[in-house]
């Protein structure tokens, strides 16, 4: 199971990684089968199963979304945990609300990522 500290400290690693805008940082935080299902991978991919898999296409997502938002700030609301996943609520790209879904394998890596918005992606 993971504790709440664990949560908390994992949610904290992802935002900062995001807002040093450390891509290597960012990828260290996730498993190598990972596998991500958001809107914007259907806006930025064309993509219409919203879903991609694998550290190298994740790469792919961060590069471009950390171009397409040169000011991206993440603010981590509220860390709410599982059994072996955590939903993380923070405000993203453009002030968006969001909240992330992440199941998280025992070693404390990033397996699966479920993101929703309040609104629908710019």
């Amino acid at each position: 199971m993971l504790t709440r500290k664990q949560a908390e400290k994992l949610a904290a690693d992802w935002a900062q990684a995001l807002n040093r805008r450390d891509l290597e940082g960012l990828l260290a935080l996730y498993a190598p089968e990972v596998e991500l299902t958001s809107p914007f991978v259907v806006q930025l991919f064309n993509d219409p199963s919203g879903t991609l898999r694998g550290k190298e296409n994740l790469r792919m997502y961060y590069t471009l979304g950390l171009s397409l938002f040169p000011e991206l700030r993440v603010t981590v609301l509220q860390v709410f945990t599982g059994v072996n996943s955590l939903v993380v609520h923070y405000r993203g790209a453009e002030d968006l609300l969001a909240a992330d879904m992440m199941l998280v394998t025992p070693p404390g890596l990033i397996s699966r990522v479920y993101s929703h918005y309040l609104e629908e992606p710019a």
